[in-house]
This record gives structure tokens, sequence and C-alpha cells, in this order.
């Protein structure tokens, strides 16, 4: 049945879409991303996106299947490049400032409050870093961001066919990551404690979840099937997690000013019976980011939707009030200077060093890695394969130095196999010499990475080791090579 409840904070009809400068500003930003693509290089994930969206899976042992899969697409409509591989994440962040606009629209958001929310995400630090470089952040900001407007649009109509849309939604992100069901877990929190009660018992809601089980089943399946891997690779996640890094990372996810506007949202959200149990939702994925040791990106998504709320309060009170719309514009916008500087391909090698934009330092040097390592490989007997301690390496030798063989045991790579047995020499990059000593009769040092940026990142210094006379098969072998993080 249908629920028809008076939308209390908007007596009149929704006001209009605000194209003529939402989508001016979300056309920049999507320009922008496309021409700084090919700045720095390719990041160690999508050189690893890269190597398994040609062999296109139900899921993998790290991740479920989607961000490799748009890469492939990528590389296969746009070019097999950085820039092609980029046309994707520019895309989904240009969706994502029209969905934060339309979420702040839903909340009866006039046209200056959606132009404050395009702006805001438009200069978001993290919604350009996910946009100049595909990550599986790239999609996932653009699933929560659907999956809370159509959550609000089925609270603030009345209207429950809403909720099977937002299943369907929350089905589709599990492909490309599970911390969707932290989404999940915080509305039904905020339906529990607040209601209302007739959502409760409205079929359309069960409709809903039954929906998003449905669609997620072939993902749940694999997992299932496999051992559920995700939650091996949980475990590590939030063993090397930082919580008291994620209260500062959260307030630099869009800007400081950004962050005072999603402030202001969540308690907006919370003031209004209507949307409380969205604010409750908020909180509590939050939250249970925090307590699982996971980065605050991953729960990105609610700190959003609260910004984008936020932007219907903001833009009322400057509303003919001159110091106001320039106080709050110059909060926003100057606060999220540093953030853009850092969030794009702007800062010069000796300056990126210091940036803690990790994402942007482990985009370089990748292609004098690849010639450093394959260089050693040819001094070697034929036969010889290489072995990386990490699946960046792996990739960059697939993209650059296509000639050379790797094997890996790092994550899903590990499952591709061991070296045949006739590899009896191995280039080790990265991996411990001592380690490597145990397993080899013979090893011995070819120098360490440098690759020639000057930016201290995970690859700079890393061993480069040449062993001989493996002292047991690579079947039995094997097993020891494997790690997960």
């Amino acid at each position: 049945m249908l629920l028809r409840t008076p939308r209390s904070f908007a007596a009149t009809p929704l006001p209009a879409f605000a194209w003529r400068t939402v989508a001016p500003v979300a056309g920049a930003v999507v320009l922008t991303l496309l021409v700084l693509s090919p700045w720095y290089g390719y990041h160690r994930d999508e050189l690893y996106f890269r190597m398994l969206g040609r062999a296109p899976a139900w899921g993998y042992f790290d991740q479920p299947p989607l961000t490799p899969l748009l890469a492939r697409l990528s590389t296969d409509l746009f070019g097999d490049t950085v820039s092609g591989l980029r046309v994707v994440p520019a895309l989904c962040t240009g969706l994502l400032i029209l969905l934060g606009v339309a979420i702040t629209r839903e909340l009866g958001g006039r046209a200056d409050a959606q132009t404050l929310a395009a702006a805001g995400l438009a200069t978001g630090t993290f919604p350009l870093i996910a946009g100049h470089t595909l990550l599986t952040m790239s999609a996932d900001f653009v699933f929560w961001a659907a999956c809370l407007l159509c959550v609000l649009r089925a609270l603030l109509r009345g209207d429950g066919r809403w909720w099977p849309v937002a299943g369907a939604v929350a089905g589709a992100a599990t492909y490309n990551k599970h911390l969707v069901v932290l989404l999940l877990a915080g509305v039904a929190a905020g339906l529990a404690v607040r209601g209302p009660r007739a959502v409760l018992g409205d079929g359309w809601l069960w409709a809903g979840a039954l929906v998003a089980v449905v669609v997620a089943a072939p993902n749940l399946l694999y997992q299932a099937l496999h051992g559920w891997p995700q939650l091996t690779m949980a475990a590590g996640l939030s063993e090397g997690g930082n919580r008291i890094m994620f209260v500062p990372m959260l307030v630099a996810l869009l800007s400081v000013g950004a962050f005072a506007i999603a402030v202001t949202g969540w308690s907006w959200l919370r003031e209004r019976p209507e949307t409380r149990p969205v604010a409750i939702a908020i909180l509590v994925t939050i939250l249970l980011g925090w307590v699982s040791g996971g980065r605050a990106d991953y729960v990105a998504g609610s700190l959003i939707c609260a910004f984008a709320a936020g932007c219907v309060p903001a833009a009322a009170r400057m509303r003919g009030r001159a110091d106001r719309r320039r106080t709050v514009w110059l909060g926003l916008l100057g606060g999220s200077a540093a953030g853009v500087a850092m969030a794009l391909p702007l800062l010069p090698l000796p300056v990126l060093g210091f940036s803690p934009n990790e994402v942007a330092r482990e985009s370089v040097g990748w292609p004098r890695f690849a010639a450093q390592v394959a260089a050693v490989h040819r001094a070697q007997p034929p036969g010889t394969v290489v072995l990386t301690a990490n699946y960046g390496e792996a990739g960059a030798l697939d993209r650059f130095a296509p000639a050379v063989p790797v094997h890996s045991g790092h994550n899903e790579l590990w499952f591709q196999g061991p070296p045949p047995e006739t590899a009896t020499t191995v280039v080790a990059v990265g991996l411990p010499p001592e380690r490597l000593r145990e397993r080899f009769a013979r090893c011995e040092s070819a120098g360490v990475i440098d690759h020639g940026t000057g930016v201290p990142n995970e690859e700079q210094g890393l061993p480069v080791t040449v062993c001989s006379g493996p002292r047991t098969s690579w079947a039995t072998a094997w097993p020891a090579f494997r790690h997960a993080d």
C-alpha cells in the first residue's frame, strides 16, 4: 500500500532542479578531471584492477567484481591508457554531484541551497580523489548517495514504492563493496528507534529488503562458496585500522567548511520527525565505521548526505543577509582550496612527498620501476620469473613490461598459482631477503628500487633479490607466500 503523508517542511511542491547552476558545476568538474587524468600516472589499485578485469568473475578474494569490470570496460571503450581508465571515475563524480543536489532538493532546498551543495561536492577532497583515480570508492559514493536519496523519498513522500528502488540500489552496491551493509544497518536502526511505525508495517519496506537480497544473491553465493573471503579481508583491514585518524579523516573528506555544514545538516535532520530515522542512520553508520577500525572514506556516503541536508538551513540563513552569504561561501570554498590542491595532481613532485594524499604518492614512478625490474630479469637465465610482494608491483610489470612473467602471493593473485616448477631462478621484488634464503639455496642482492621521482612511497628503496635453487617444489612452497591485506 502507499502511505501518503504530508511533507511537513515543504508545504509547496518541490523546488525545481537548479540545472542552470548545477549542470555547469558538474560538467566543469568532469572536464577538469578528464583533462588532468594522465598526470602523475596509474595508482597501484588501478594497475591491479586492470589485471583482474581481463578475467571477469563473480567475485575475487579481496573484493566484489564491479570495479575490475569497470576497469575492463573503460580500457575497452576508451583505450588501455591511464586516461582511458579514468573516464568512469570522472563521470562517477559528476553523477555524485547531481545526486547530492537531488538530496538537497528533496529536503526542500531551493536553487541557492542546491548550488551550495554542488559547489561543496565539486570541491570536496575525497570526491575529487575518487574522480581522478579509479578506486572502489569512485562508484561507492554514487551507490550510497542514490540509496539515501531513495530512502528520503520513501519517508518524505510517503510513497513506499521507493523502498524496492532503495533495495535494488543497495543490492547492486554489494557488487562494488559490501560496506553498504553498514548503511542498511543504520537505516534499520533508524526505523526501529524512530519509526514511523507505519513504515515498519508497510509491505513495500519488506519488499525492498527482499529485492536487496535477491539482487545481491549471486554475490553472496560466491562468498558462501568460497568461504566468505571478505570476512578475512575485513579482519585484516580492521587490524590495520587507525581509529585515532578516523575523525580527522572524516573532517577532511569534503572540507572543514563542508564538515561544519554537515554537522548542521545532521542536527537539522534529527529535529524533524520525518527525517529523524535518516539522522540516526548517519550516526550509526559512522559509529560502525569507527568501531570496526575502517577508514572514514568507507562511510563517506553518510557524511555526503548530511552535508547535502545542511545546505538547506545554511542557504535559508543566507537569504537577505550578504554578510552571512559571504561568510558561508568563503568558509566553504576557502576551506576547500587546500583539499583541491591535494586531491588533484597539481603538486610538483618535490612537494608531493609531503602531501597526506597517499593515492597520489602511490601513483608515481611505476614505468621506471617496471624498467628497473625488467632489466634485472633480462640478465637472468631463460625461464626466470619475477615474484612481487604486492599487486601494484605485479600490475606495473603487467602494464609496462608485459613480456616479463610475474607472480605474486598478494590477495587474489595468489590464487592464480605459483611459478612453474621449471622456474629455478626468481627475481624477487619487495620480499625480505632473509625470508627468501629460507626457500632458496642462493640469494644475491640486485639493488633496491629507485623509481626516480624523489617521492617517498611504498616502493622506494625496496630490495630486489635474485634467488636460485629452490629448496622445495613451488607447489609446496607457495602457501608460505600468501598474504592478504
